[in-house]
């Protein structure tokens, strides 16, 4: 089997599709949906969650796949901010998420890994939310079997661009209560917002809300999916210092959600990656899934 690349519809919107040959990994991206990722599935077996029917209706945010969360991973306090003086709005997760992405480059490299390129350039509606011009380009590629996502975020401003972006993976699973590989010794509970310790095994299941991970000093994080025979190994950039992790109850998925800072963190600016005017911030993401 060849890697490769296609094109193909799916209801109104066309997808790309890569395929390592070595491996049967394939990939199902929809640029004009957030430039997302709607399937994952490593040897052919499906990773990722996806309710189609939010994926299918334009005006729905997709609850599923791997959205892009840009400028910022969260809420803010009352959907707005403020920044030298003036007041603007943001919906949750910024803007990344909900503005259609352009398929300018696709392709099997020279190490035989296929990959699509994907472009957002910011535009005039974009900047009455986030007042710095921007452009985010995004390269998907599978490598040996994992879905590896090099981002660059350029700030193309005159002034210093805050930014904190993250990601939003949605993992198929019916049980709630997994046991996570990381470092990380503390964890904060927004259900009751304590700061309790982190042992490695959590129960999703009966909470509303999210928690998230504070101080690991290690950018990895693994976990394996019941019923599913599979350890999940997700490795990032140092910027991504914490991770979220969250479910819906009655919905088969647990999200693990790497972020650059935590919620509402442009109404604090604490914690704020800032990027020079005509710089760019670069930074990576790999999803891997070995059998056990």
């Amino acid at each position: 089997m060849i890697s490769n690349v296609r094109e193909y519809n799916d209801g109104p919107y066309k997808m790309l599709e890569l395929t390592e040959g070595q491996s049967g990994t394939t990939v199902s991206l929809c640029p004009e949906r957030g430039g997302i990722v709607t399937s994952f599935a490593p040897a052919g077996e499906e990773l990722f969650y996806l309710d189609r029917a939010t994926f299918l209706d334009p005006a729905a945010n997709i609850r599923g796949g791997n959205p892009v969360l840009f400028p910022v991973s969260g809420q803010l306090q009352d959907g707005g901010y403020e920044l030298y003086g003036r007041s603007y709005r943001m919906k949750n997760h910024g803007l990344a998420r909900i503005s259609p992405w352009i398929a300018e480059e696709t392709g099997v490299n020279g190490d035989g890994e296929p990959y699509a390129r994907l472009r957002l350039t910011s535009t005039g509606e974009m900047l009455a939310s986030f007042p710095f011009p921007f452009e985010l380009v995004f390269t998907y590629l599978i490598r040996r079997g994992s879905l590896v996502i090099l981002q660059e975020y350029r700030n193309l401003s005159n002034g210093r661009m805050p930014v904190y972006p993250g990601f939003h993976p949605y993992f198929a699973t019916k049980g709630k209560e997994l046991e996570y590989t990381s470092d990380a010794s503390l964890y904060l509970d927004y259900n009751d917002g304590l700061t309790k310790e982190f042992t490695g095994k959590l129960d999703l299941g009966p909470l509303q809300e999210a928690v998230v991970l504070l101080d690991a000093h290690t950018p990895r994080i693994s976990f394996r999916l019941p019923g599913n025979g599979r350890r999940v190994t997700m490795e990032y950039s140092s910027e991504f210092r914490y991770v979220m992790l969250w479910t819906a109850e009655g919905k088969d998925f647990v999200c693990v959600e790497p972020w650059m800072a935590m919620n509402g963190e442009l109404n604090r600016g604490d914690e704020l990656v800032w990027v020079s005017p005509g710089d760019a911030l670069h930074a990576f993401l790999t999803i891997g899934a070995a059998r056990e």
